[in-house]
């Protein structure tokens, strides 16, 4: 109870700081000018034994101090401010709270954790834009390698039915009289060869005998 403590008369005073290192937790007691260690308490567990509150006060805590000999002595500490002791309430609070939730994170297999699911769910469909693909297939499909010949000339197909042969074509029909337009004989005919030009005659045969 704090009401058999000297409330009026406090042995020491000071400031009170909660530091942590690891997963323990450290009161420690100072001087508030200075700031000379007087001295500290410190906390593997809370609530626990090292801090507990009294049974008439809100304000008022016993502590379980250790000096570097490990010689331990049990003092209490009490805060003028209610807010202040709340503060200090909460501090200890958050840090523990911290030091399990490290602990279950380090015991959690990996494996059991959510997996991402990268599968198409029922119904679901993707869409896939092949348009410039359609198209150069397309144009890649139209053009065909024509056979090239002796020398890398390019040989065109012959026209169709033409035969090739050495016989005397026919005689040309006769032109026919179109309605308005005067035809001669003079327009139509041939002219001879001279002399001089007998043996270019004979080199052509029936062609130069052809009429028109």
């Amino acid at each position: 109870r704090a009401a058999e403590w000297q409330l009026d008369q406090p042995a020491w005073s000071g400031r009170l700081r909660i530091t942590a290192r690891g997963s323990t937790a450290f009161i420690r007691l100072e001087d508030k000018t200075s700031g000379e260690l007087f001295a500290q308490a410190p906390v593997e567990q809370f609530p626990g034994i090292a801090v507990e509150s009294v049974t008439d006060s809100s304000r008022y805590f016993v502590i379980r101090v250790e000096d570097e000999n490990g010689r331990r002595a049990f003092i209490g500490v009490g805060f003028v401010d209610r807010g202040d002791a709340f503060d200090f309430n909460v501090a200890l609070q958050d840090h523990f709270k911290w030091v399990r939730q490290q602990s279950e994170l380090a015991r959690q297999d990996p494996d059991q954790g959510p997996k991402l699911d990268l599968g198409f769910k029922e119904g679901q469909t993707i869409k896939l834009n092949i348009a410039n693909m359609k198209k150069k297939e397309g144009a890649a499909g139209n053009t065909r390698p024509r056979p090239a010949g002796p020398g890398g000339l390019t040989l065109l197909p012959p026209p169709p039915g033409g035969k090739c042969s050495g016989e005397r074509p026919p005689s040309l029909p006769a032109p026919a009289r179109l309605p308005g337009t005067p035809i001669t004989d003079s327009v139509l005919s041939w002219p001879q060869p001279s002399a001089p030009a007998a043996a270019a005659a004979d080199a052509w045969g029936d062609f130069a005998k052809a009429s028109g």
